[in-house]
């Protein structure tokens, strides 16, 4: 799947950062940071993070080959 190859753990760390420096930079004054910029890379983040847990989760079901009880 190439999505492993774009979505990992760095681009999570990248937005991240962006999310902390945009942060401290309007707390300190320097630059008013509209908050729907801080919203949206919240967002990008929170869509990174989903992804790379579900294509983790795929592996780790294929690997295992998970299978359900019926009570």
């Amino acid at each position: 799947m190439k999505f492993d190859y774009i979505a990992r753990y760095e681009v999570f760390i990248i937005v991240g950062f962006l999310i902390t420096a945009g942060t401290l930079i309007k707390i300190l004054g320097n630059y008013d940071i509209s908050s729907d910029w801080f919203w949206f890379l919240a967002g990008v983040g929170l869509v990174v993070e989903g992804s790379i847990s579900l294509v983790r989760q795929k592996k780790f079901d294929r690997k295992y080959k998970i299978i359900e009880r019926e009570n």
